[in-house]
C-alpha cells in the first residue's frame, strides 16, 4: 500500500515539472514576449467566451497584427475567432520601436497583401483598426491593451410600404462603395462603382411593412458622400421597386439611415438623424 501511495505521488511530480517545463519559454536575447489585449467598441458578458470580440451583437471572425520596424514588416499574425488567444494574441518582439497595426473585422473572403499593405473583403461588414507604436526593452511590460477604433460606415434602408408577394431579392447599389482598408493609415481602399450588395427576401417579410435591410462599408473619419440606388426583383428578375437616394453621406463609425416607399410613392428616400454607434444619420427617400 505504502509502494502504491509512493509511486502516485512521483508521477504526479514527474506530470507537475514536465507541464512547468512545457510552460517556460526560451526567449532570445533582445527580444520580448509581449501580450495584447484587444479591446474597443466590443460587448463582454459574464456568460460569452473569453476570446470572443463582439460588436453589435455579432462576433469578428478574423484579426490581423503586422508589426514594423523602421518602416518595414517584420512579422504577422492572423487569428481567427477559434482561437483561444483571438482576444489575446501576442508576439515576440525585437527591442527597439514598433508600430503594430491591428485590424478586426468579419467581413467575408479577407485578402491580405502586404506588398499594397492593405486587406480586402469580397463583402465588407464591421471593421475596427489601430496603430499601435511600442518601444520594445527588457523592462517594458508584457501586457499591452490595445484600443481599436470602428473604420466601419453602415447604410440601413427601411422599405416603409407593404412587400409584396412574388418579391425574391433587394439590391442596394452605392455608386461608390469601398471594399478595403490601408492598414498603415486606416483608410478605406478599393473602391467599386454601381456593385450591388444582393439581399434575399425570405418568405416571412411578404406582406409586411417597415423592413429594415443594411450594408456595410468602409470609411475615414472624412465625410463623403455617395448616390445610391434601391431596387427590388421578382423570381425572374424582373425589377418591381425602385428608389434613389442622392448624395449620401458616410463616415467611419456612423450608421446612415433612409426610409421610405419602395414600392409606391415617389420612389426617392429622405434623410434625418438616427443610429445605433456614434453620431447616427436618418433620412427618407
Amino acid at each position: 500500500m505504502k509502494k502504491m501511495t509512493f509511486w502516485l505521488i512521483g508521477a504526479t511530480v514527474a506530470l507537475t515539472a514536465c507541464e512547468k517545463a512545457a510552460d517556460t519559454e526560451v526567449v532570445p536575447d533582445n527580444t520580448k514576449r509581449v501580450t495584447f489585449k484587444v479591446t474597443g467598441d466590443f460587448e463582454s458578458s459574464a456568460f460569452a467566451r473569453t476570446r470572443a470580440l463582439d460588436a453589435d451583437g455579432k462576433t469578428m471572425t478574423d484579426l490581423w497584427l503586422l508589426d514594423y520596424m523602421d518602416g518595414s514588416l517584420v512579422q504577422q499574425l492572423h487569428k481567427t475567432s477559434e482561437d483561444a488567444d483571438f482576444e489575446s494574441p501576442s508576439m515576440l518582439l525585437d527591442f527597439g520601436n514598433h508600430h503594430v497595426y491591428f485590424v478586426a473585422s468579419r467581413g467575408t473572403t479577407p485578402t491580405l497583401s502586404t506588398d499594397a499593405h492593405k486587406i480586402t473583403w469580397t463583402s465588407t461588414s464591421d471593421t475596427f483598426w489601430q496603430d499601435y507604436s511600442v518601444a520594445v526593452t527588457s523592462g517594458t511590460s508584457g501586457a499591452h491593451a490595445v484600443t481599436l477604433g470602428r473604420v466601419a460606415t453602415k447604410l440601413g434602408i427601411t422599405i416603409a410600404d407593404e412587400i409584396p408577394t412574388g418579391t425574391s431579392y433587394v439590391q442596394i447599389i452605392p455608386s461608390t462603395w469601398y471594399y478595403g482598408i490601408d492598414y498603415l493609415t486606416g483608410l478605406p481602399t478599393d473602391a467599386e462603382t454601381d456593385s450591388p450588395r444582393t439581399i434575399n427576401i425570405p418568405l416571412a417579410m411578404i406582406g409586411t411593412t417597415g423592413t429594415s435591410l443594411s450594408i456595410f462599408g468602409l470609411s475615414g473619419a472624412t465625410e463623403w458622400t455617395t448616390d445610391v440606388t434601391v431596387a427590388a426583383y421578382d423570381g425572374d428578375d424582373n425589377a418591381i421597386g425602385q428608389a434613389a437616394i442622392s448624395a449620401a453621406p458616410f463616415v467611419a463609425n456612423r450608421v446612415t439611415s433612409y426610409s421610405g416607399n419602395l414600392f409606391s410613392g415617389a420612389g426617392s428616400f429622405g434623410m434625418n438623424l438616427n443610429g445605433t454607434w456614434n453620431e447616427p444619420m436618418e433620412g427618407t427617400w
